[in-house]
């Protein structure tokens, strides 16, 4: 069953210590302290996670439909833009977020929910 904005946000404010922010007039997701782990974008059918820079040439090359990144604006940063539709489903979309919300939440937290893996 193909993914929407709507999955994005139960599945991102489920992860300890997440919550929802307005940011640049779009729904952000973001943890303890502020720090930023995903948005999407204004169409709701895109969602931006962290990701490393050097493994989004991969992710890329290996699956173009999924995954892309916006270029001029995450030229330089660590993300990488995710079309919701295109996933496999919620595991899918559920490994995603947990991927990048581990990238940006603070040690503690992580070390208080190591079910969720660490960085």
């Amino acid at each position: 069953m193909p993914q929407n904005s709507d999955d994005a946000r139960r599945i991102a404010l489920a992860l300890p210590g997440a919550f929802e922010k307005l940011a640049w007039g779009l729904p952000s997701f973001r943890v303890e302290g502020g720090k930023l782990f995903a948005a999407l974008d204004d169409t709701d059918t895109v969602l931006g996670v962290k990701c490393p820079q050097e493994e989004r040439a991969e992710l890329i090359a290996a699956e173009p439909e999924k995954f892309f990144l916006r270029t001029g604006h995450d030229d330089n940063h660590p993300w990488l833009r995710v079309r919701l539709a295109a996933l496999d489903g919620e595991d899918e979309l559920t490994a995603i977020l947990t991927d990048s919300w581990r990238q940006a939440a603070p040690k503690r937290l992580l070390a208080a929910h190591p079910e969720l893996g660490s960085r």
